[in-house]
């Protein structure tokens, strides 16, 4: 299986290639950010769509993963080439077989051949812990939560996709902003605004007209996530029901995280948590009943923000495994 070639132009060679060049890159549902580091310099990023391999396909991911590579590159005016290594996290590779054929179909296609590829959540525990005990909430099109202990243990909940869960994900609460507007048409449940909200965003003129678009052959998870963000200013804009789905996200997101802290016993320590994800612009709608649900079983526990992106995190686990250090993730 090969990669599609990329769809942007790439700059030239340098006359004398850089040295330890590393290349990071947090991709998933929605979009593939990549990131040029030489040490803690930043060079250059890109973006491309979504290359979660259990939503898209193993060559789709890798052309994605190129492409945000490419442009990383050009705008570092560098080639991919002068690449030494890659650290690459992705949602939809928790199974090993999955991991493994993604690397080899990576390492074929970009020509980079020390390339480690890992799961989402262990590259943003990365990021927003510098390796430390802690817990992080991913919630974007999907959810996850990730934690690791002092023994270096980690245990994730969550992750089984939109048929079987990720329960507090921006696809989450679109079906369930979706479910409310179908209710309130037919009055069998209070009125909202999302009905209108609905109707705009998928582009129907009545809110009858919503199952043909919602069901359409063409329609998309990413694209049905997408509708949490007017959810979201819903909720802002006073509407109960909006604020009642957000809260219930919380929760749901509180609870997956409970459990990770449960079963790595770090009920009586101190340890951060920290929140990744567009789904957070939600501010305390979200996050207040998310702490209720982790204060009640880790009240020393802490929320900080990230020490790094996800993005820059996999490139620094790149950098850590080209110098043969252990990977502390």
């Amino acid at each position: 299986m090969t990669i599609a070639q990329p769809t942007v132009d790439v700059l030239p060679r340098r006359l004398a290639p850089l040295r330890e060049l590393v290349v990071g890159v947090d991709g998933g549902g929605t979009r593939t950010r990549a990131v040029i580091l030489s040490g803690d310099h930043i060079l250059g990023e890109g973006t491309a769509g979504p290359s979660n391999p259990l939503r898209v396909g193993i060559a789709n991911a890798g052309a994605a993963i190129r492409e945000a590579i490419d442009k990383a590159c050009a705008a570092a005016l560098i080639h991919r080439d002068d690449i030494v290594a890659g650290g690459i996290g992705l949602a939809g590779v928790r199974r090993k077989d999955i991991r493994t054929r993604m690397r080899e179909v990576l390492i074929e296609g970009l020509g980079i051949k020390n390339i480690e590829v890992i799961t989402d959540g262990e590259a943003a525990l990365y990021g927003a812990t510098d390796g430390a005990p802690g817990i992080v909430v991913i919630s974007g099109t999907g959810s996850i939560c990730c934690g690791v202990n002092r023994q270096g243990k980690r245990v994730f909940a969550g992750g089984w996709g939109p048929v079987a869960g990720d329960e507090g994900s921006g696809n989450w609460i679109a079906r369930r902003a979706l479910q409310a507007a179908a209710q309130a048409t037919d009055e069998r449940g209070p009125k909202t605004c999302l009905v209108a909200a609905a109707c705009e965003y998928f582009q129907v003129a009545t809110p009858d007209d919503l199952a043909t678009a919602i069901y359409a052959p063409s329609m998309t998870n990413e694209r049905i996530a997408g509708f949490s963000k007017l959810v979201i200013d819903a909720a802002r804009a006073g509407d109960k029901v909006s604020r009642r789905i957000l809260n219930e996200a919380g929760i749901e997101l509180g609870k997956a995280a409970a459990t990770v802290i449960r079963k790595l016993k770090m009920e009586q320590e101190r340890f951060q948590v920290t929140f990744v994800g567009g789904v957070f612009g939600a501010g305390e709608f979200l996050i207040a009943p998310l702490r209720g649900e982790i204060s009640r079983v880790a009240k020393k526990a802490f929320i900080a923000a990230p020490s790094f992106s996800p993005t820059i995190a996999a490139g620094r686990l790149a950098q850590e495994h080209l110098r043969g250090w252990p990977v502390a993730v």
